[in-house]
């Protein structure tokens, strides 16, 4: 029987290349050997303040060096991470630490101030540890002394089907669901993404944040190669871009809208970013006009989307760069989200259940080693998400005649004006290739007329007058139907963004929809 654990990548990567370089974060550079040693002790260090095989370990922190070496020193010791969203607020915190009752809470300077609060709140809660470069606070554990005083401890080796992360996701509707990976989750889909996402000896880039499952990925699979990984503890482009040139990075994981924020700045041009290869992007389609002018900055670099869901660990399918090329845009496939990836299957069906007619809209389901074992303590969501032995998506899709899959909308997501189904998608491609158009997302409105009509919300690039819901609607008409077009326009200095970098609609349609149900039909 074949053993699928995270751990094994460091082992390999101590054994053939210990002195390479594993992390960069700021003025901190560790080799593998550092990095497997402290992952050791600090395991242990988990150990003696009584984690258990199994024991869920929360992590409440900013992207860091020491972020890689607990998703690493808790598998180590044998426990279960729950990486925790930095963007909800106490209570939601509170919610996903006491739902999967996490004993063990790590937090960073940025955090530590919460802590008082969430002891409080999380009644499960016995240990809290500091992981700062500050005096630890009163109460809290230092993470460098555990590090310090403790021996390393062999590899629990805990593995295959054992669980090995739950992540949350979701919460802006209701309350977040924790999706239970094993470590064949998780190392499946991390070794069939190696040719896409991790290129040999290639630095890669972490300024996603790390709580989210495609940086855990992303990780996963750097540490398979052996690559050195560099990390942000956040986004800025301005910090990006000079972490790029000085670090040599040939990988980044960014979403679009990070990307566009980075071409637009005007510290590019003087930037040398000649190391870059490839650009992994994902949360939603790239417009044509952003890749456009990326492209013209980075004319080196090939760029790959991948669409999934945490529930899949988190792949389902793969755009490649050749289909970001001029043959792959003029037959249309930039605007999919590629093919479905190694050992993924995926179909479309309808409302009954059925496979839908190829061409046509339905929903998403997928398939394969990367789908989660369910949802924590949660059987019903569990039954529905994963009926048939498919994993239902609520993405509204189709397959084209060579197996691209096209994302429409979220199923939720789609606009009925009229009687005629509206995706918000296409018409924020639309709405992209405006010139004033740096950003935009596209909800439904309450509508006498027409129950829903479609609404635009964007931000302008700078230098740029604000276009006018006329003018932008004569725009659209040259690229879509008129019903599809923008009824009305509302300009933002940004869009609500979730952790992910996903616009959130949901917070764009609560002045409109607030104290009504969403009528649809």
């Amino acid at each position: 029987m074949t053993i699928t654990y995270l751990t094994q990548g460091l082992h390999r990567a101590l054994l053939q290349f210990p002195d390479r370089t594993a992390t960069v974060f700021g003025s901190r550079r560790r080799s593998y050997r550092e990095f497997v040693g402290r992952v050791s002790r600090l395991a242990g260090g988990l150990q003696q303040l009584g984690l258990a095989p199994g024991d869920r370990v929360g992590v409440l922190s900013l992207n860091s060096d020491r972020y890689l070496e607990l998703y690493y020193a808790i598998w180590w010791a044998g426990g279960v991470i729950n990486p925790v969203n930095t963007r909800w607020s106490a209570r939601e915190i509170a919610y996903a630490l006491e739902d999967c009752q996490t004993t063990l809470l790590v937090v960073d300077q940025t955090f530590a101030g919460m802590v008082e609060d969430l002891v409080q709140r999380v009644h499960c809660l016995r240990t809290v540890i500091h992981a700062g470069d500050a005096e630890s606070p009163a109460g809290m554990f230092s993470y460098e002394q555990l590090i310090a005083d403790n021996p390393p401890v062999p590899d629990a080796v805990r593995a295959n089907d054992d669980l090995a992360g739950i992540f949350y996701t979701g919460g802006t509707t209701g309350a977040a669901k924790g999706v239970m990976l094993s470590h064949r989750n998780l190392w499946s889909v991390a070794a069939g993404s190696l040719e896409s996402i991790a290129l040999p000896q290639h630095s890669a880039l972490h300024v996603a944040p790390m709580f989210h499952m495609a940086d855990g990925m992303f990780l996963l699979a750097q540490t398979l190669r052996g690559n050195t990984q560099v990390v942000l503890p956040n986004f800025d482009p301005a910090a990006v871009i000079q972490t790029i040139s000085s670090e040599k990075v040939g990988v980044a994981l960014l979403v679009p809208t990070m990307i566009q924020m980075i071409v637009d700045h005007p510290g590019i041009g003087a930037a040398d970013l000649g190391a870059l290869r490839r650009i992994v992007y994902g949360a939603s389609p790239i417009s044509e006009a952003v890749l456009d002018r990326t492209m013209a900055r980075l004319p080196g670099v090939d760029f790959l989307q991948a669409y999934g869901l945490t529930e899949m660990a988190p792949m389902i399918s793969i755009l490649g760069p050749e289909q970001h090329r001029a043959e792959g845009r003029a037959a249309g496939r930039l605007r999919s989200a590629g093919q479905p990836s190694w050992f993924v299957d995926v179909r479309i069906v309808s409302e009954d259940g059925r496979d839908a007619a190829p061409g046509t809209v339905g929903e998403v389901v997928a398939r394969g080693p990367g789908m989660m074992q369910g949802y924590w303590n949660k059987p019903q969501e569990t039954r529905t998400a994963l009926r048939g032995g498919w994993l239902h998506t609520g993405d509204g899709g189709y397959l084209d005649p060579e197996g691209y899959l096209f994302i429409v909308d979220r199923v939720k997501d789609m606009i009925v004006s009229g009687g005629e189904n509206v995706y918000s998608a296409e018409v924020e491609n639309a709405i992209a290739q405006h010139p004033a158009v740096a950003a935009c997302a596209v909800i439904g409105i309450p509508d006498a007329r027409w129950g829903e009509a479609v609404h635009a919300v964007i931000v302008c690039r700078p230098g740029h007058t604000e276009p006018t819901a006329e003018s932008l609607r004569q725009h659209c008409r040259e690229l879509i139907a008129g019903y599809k077009c923008p009824r009305s326009l509302e300009v933002r200095k940004d869009l609500p963004l979730s952790g992910a970098g996903k616009v959130l609609k949901t917070q764009l349609r609560e002045p409109y929809w607030k104290d009504r149900g969403r009528q649809i039909g």
